[in-house]
């Protein structure tokens, strides 16, 4: 079986380990291959991993002469099967699809429908594009049942979408620096400290607002803790701000974007992630793969993995006091910090193995192969 995987390349962050925590176990299985449309640090991190990856460059994303390369490379090679990732390669597929005869499936991330909320102009224009290429395709793999009830809410056919939940490589040994020598990185003092991190981008829907309101009440009771703030993104500056106004810049630092997370992972006590809206992401995967405990807004398919006081904690969308509420706890518990962190492991070893989000990938490809597409 040959499947051909579309993204645009530009991608960071949970996307890029989705991508290379499933290629590196499908090429065991199938001959898959990747192309993407921006040459960047995606593209080389895939191809020291050993991901058959090749670039078709856009000039920008209206750049549609990337069709007719796509079209010969499909008929060359005769692929089983075009796989899409993201909004760029959605776009793409919904002209390529009137040329070729082959089954079309795309990934459903993330809600379409607040991708570009931290971009007026891109919210205008790329959003509704992407609504409209999205009904081009054949199947949809939901990365959580949450989401399939999305697609299903919105009039897509509930029989063409599949749910595969996010998986992550656990023998994979990892590399990262001490702790000491991390927050040294950053001339950060965090001796005798709690440390709190989020790794997000600085989007809206991240909603690192209530990330930090809630340090704010944590501070207000206890001064041993610090927080940091990994990523970048449309919404740095006003979160910056925000710091800056209610004067809590020794507690909280802003790391800007993070290449080696799984030194942010091990520096760290507690994850947090505070988003308005997720699929299954995997900055719960990677923390919990150094044993770190969890307090996530229960959004997506994340009370799948989450059990209340077991491996972590879930909380309301912007409901800051109960997140300050759970870290004051752990201060005061400091114990459980460990136990639920281990308990995360084992919950994300025995059901979110990438290899098992690989086997599941495999068999529905064989399904869409053996029905001639349809």
């Amino acid at each position: 079986m040959k499947v051909l995987h579309l993204i645009s390349g530009g991608d960071t962050g949970g996307a890029k380990t989705h991508i290379l925590s499933l290629m590196k176990e499908l090429k065991k299985i199938i001959d898959a291959k990747i192309i993407c449309f921006i040459k960047d640090t995606f593209y080389y991190d895939l191809l020291r991993e050993g991901i058959n990856i090749e670039v078709f460059p856009q000039k920008s994303r209206m750049d549609l002469s990337v069709i007719k390369r796509l079209e010969e490379e499909i008929a060359r090679e005769n692929y089983d099967i075009i796989h899409c990732h993201g909004a760029r390669a959605n776009f793409i597929a919904m002209f390529l699809k009137k040329r070729i005869k082959k089954p079309m499936i795309t990934t459903i991330h993330s809600d379409y429908r607040l991708d570009f909320n931290d971009n007026i102009y891109k919210k205008i224009i790329f959003t509704p594009l992407n609504a409209i290429a999205l009904r081009k395709f054949d199947y949809y793999i939901a990365i959580s049942d949450e989401f399939k009830d999305m697609l299903v809410d919105r009039g897509f056919k509930e029989d063409k979408i599949f749910v595969v939940y996010n998986g992550i490589d656990l023998e994979e040994e990892v590399e990262y620096v001490s702790k000491e020598e991390f927050l040294n990185r950053y001339n950060i003092d965090g001796e005798d400290k709690l440390i709190v991190g989020i790794i997000a981008r600085l989007d809206l829907v991240k909603d690192h607002e209530t990330f930090i309101k809630g340090a704010k009440k944590v501070l207000d009771k206890r001064k041993d803790v610090i927080f940091l703030i990994a990523g970048t993104g449309k919404d740095e500056m006003r979160i910056k701000n925000m710091v800056k106004d209610l004067d809590m810049g020794k507690n909280i630092h802003f790391l800007g974007y993070v290449e080696d997370q799984y030194s942010f992972f091990n520096t760290i006590d507690i994850n947090v992630l505070t988003s308005i809206s997720e699929s299954f992401p995997y900055s719960i995967l990677e923390g919990a793969k150094l044993k770190k405990p969890v307090i996530s807004t229960d959004v997506g398919g994340i009370r799948h993995l989450i059990q209340d006081g077991h491996n972590g904690w879930l909380i309301k969308v912007k409901d800051y006091e109960a997140l300050a509420d759970r870290l004051l706890y752990f201060l005061e518990n400091r114990e459980k910090i460990d136990f639920m962190g281990n308990n995360l492991f084992k919950s994300v070893e025995n059901n979110f193995s990438s290899k098992s989000m690989a086997k599941v990938h495999y068999k529905i490809y064989q399904g869409i192969v053996s029905k001639g597409g349809n």
